[in-house]
């Protein structure tokens, strides 16, 4: 069994896996499971007041956990896979632990090999936050993942620089990070039309 099968069996059974993206390390877990979710909660000692972002595999995964409207999905065509988390309204599929009432979900679709397939076997979504501790170091190493889990994917020393996060409904950038200018731009030019 390889390693990508045994984190899938370890997401199965609401437990908790480290993953690489194409920015930092990720803390995953079934997003669609509560009790996985609050393990990871717990694991990074997050607030439950605060949203959590998911990653997909799939533009199909991502309508089917969130509404796309044109200006999204042309976003989605351009930028994703991509180090940029959209937040779109939420289907009801997606727990409301991960929402925490406002409807709208974060979603990554991380431009990483080993995220992809983890995800694509896994067939569902999983949680996308940080594998630290809420409010340290973003980690970039292995060594630097200090949330408590139950497998390391380890995919080496990664970038670094987070994710730029873009509320497409509201059509602002909430957090800058990768790919800033190019996101700017196409907000500025989607607004214009």
């Amino acid at each position: 069994m390889d390693l990508i099968d045994r984190a899938v069996q370890v997401l199965r059974q609401d437990g908790l896996v480290v993953y690489p993206t194409e920015t930092i390390y990720g803390l995953g877990a079934d997003a669609l499971s509560d009790e996985a979710i609050l393990k990871v909660y717990e694991a990074k000692q997050r607030l439950l007041s605060k949203p959590m972002s998911i990653a997909v595999s799939s533009e199909e995964m991502i309508c089917w956990v969130a509404r796309v409207d044109d200006i999204a999905g042309e976003f989605i065509q351009r930028f994703l896979p991509g180090p940029v988390t959209i937040i779109l309204p939420a289907r009801k599929v997606v727990p409301e632990m991960l929402t925490v009432g406002l409807g709208q979900i974060g979603i990554r679709f991380p431009d990483h090999p080993l995220a992809l397939r983890l995800i694509d076997r896994f067939d569902a979504p999983i949680t996308a936050t940080s594998a630290n501790i809420s409010g340290g170091k973003d980690p970039v190493t292995p060594e630097e993942c200090r949330a408590p889990h139950d497998l390391l994917i380890d995919g080496g020393m990664l970038p670094g620089t987070p994710s730029t996060v873009v509320d497409l409904a509201g059509m602002k950038i909430l957090r800058p990070g990768a790919m800033l200018q190019e996101v700017a731009e196409f907000l500025a030019g989607a607004l214009r039309k």
